[in-house]
Order: structure tokens, then C-alpha cells, then sequence
């Protein structure tokens, strides 16, 4: 997020909080977020992340969108959701039914994420790692993907995600069908 956006956040977060009439003390029990940590967003001098601003845009009842005041793009009728399974927040990043599908995915660090339990489905799946460390285990390799590393599996293959460190991560993932790869193209080397 650029820094005019970062900076309309906090008093967005206060005037949505006053609107609903709840004190941080409440909002702190409803989001799992603490006191001190709303207050600094709101004042601005905590820098929000995704993390912190899923469960206060649920608490809300706001698109990640709104709390961020982002400029509209694209039709306006389309609201795309968080949605929280097996411990991680997934956010669609596309609409349209079949294709490559594309998802963010949010992580958090905690014991019950630590235990893989590797499952299978039909499709093909590239992964990206933008923040923090993601364990990947892809059949019999136990692999961790750090910030601007890449992944690129068949889903037949049992796989599982984890954070990887004391920290949440944060990923993209495009899911396509069997058959459908991702293809990245990098250079090898310097030219000239």
C-alpha cells in the first residue's frame, strides 16, 4: 500500500468504529486484535496490514476496499470476500468461472498450523511468497518458499502450506485444472 493510502486508514478505522458505537475494548474482543495495536491504527502510527485489516473489514462489515478508501476499478457491483478455512484466510482474486483462478492467502504462525496433513485434488497450482516464510510439503519434500520464490505443482500430489516461521504468510496462488500450467519466464543470465 502507498503511503496516501496507509495514511486515510486510521481515521476511516476510528469513524467505522464510532458508526457502530463499540470501544476498542470491544472491538479488541470481536477481532482477537489488542487494544494497543487498534489504537496505533487508528492514530496512524501502527502501518496496517493485511493481517490486521481482514478481521477489522469482517468486524466492520466492509470490503477490504472501503477501509483502505482504494479508487474503484472495475464494476463496482462485484464484491470480492474473505473467506477463513483450515485456519487461513483466502481472498479471490478473480471472478470468472473456470480458467486459472487467482487467490491471495493469509497464514498466521500457531501450533495448529505446524502439523501437516497433506491432501489431494484434481487441478494444477503455482504458488508466490510475498511475505514472511511458507512451508511447503509436497509429497516427500519439506520445502520453504521465502519472499519472491515460486512454486509449481500438480495437486494430485499430496501437498500442504504453513507458515514457517514465528510470522503470518502471505502467498498468491493460481489454481488452473489438470493440464493448466503457469508459465513464468525468467532470464538465466546477463546479457551482452
Amino acid at each position: 500500500m502507498d503511503d496516501e493510502v496507509l495514511q486515510g486508514v486510521g481515521p476511516r478505522l476510528r469513524a467505522l468504529r464510532a458508526r457502530r458505537e463499540v470501544t476498542l475494548t470491544e472491538l479488541s474482543e470481536e477481532t482477537g486484535i489488542s487494544v494497543s495495536t487498534l489504537s496505533r491504527l487508528e492514530s496512524g502510527t501502527r502501518r496496517p496490514t493485511l493481517e490486521l485489516l481482514l478481521p477489522l473489514a469482517r468486524a466492520h462489515a466492509v470490503t477490504l476496499d472501503e477501509l483502505v478508501g482504494a479508487p474503484l476499478t472495475g464494476d463496482p457491483r462485484v464484491n470480492l470476500r474473505p473467506v477463513a478455512r483450515h485456519g487461513m484466510t483466502m481472498l479471490p482474486l478473480t471472478r470468472r468461472a473456470g480458467g486459472i483462478q487467482a487467490y491471495k492467502f493469509v497464514i498466521p504462525s500457531g501450533p495448529d498450523r505446524r502439523h501437516p496433513e497433506p491432501k489431494t485434488h484434481e487441478g494444477y497450482e503455482w504458488v508466490y511468497v510475498l511475505n514472511g516464510r511458507l512451508r511447503l510439503v509436497l509429497g516427500d519434500q519439506d520445502l520453504v518458499l521465502t519472499p519472491g520464490e515460486a512454486a509449481e505443482f500438480d495437486t494430485r500430489v499430496p501437498h500442504w502450506f504453513g507458515a514457517a516461521g514465528p510470522e503470518s504468510v502471505e502467498f498468491l496462488s493460481l489454481f488452473g485444472k489438470q493440464g493448466e500450467k503457469a508459465h513464468v519466464r525468467a532470464s538465466t543470465g546477463r546479457r551482452g
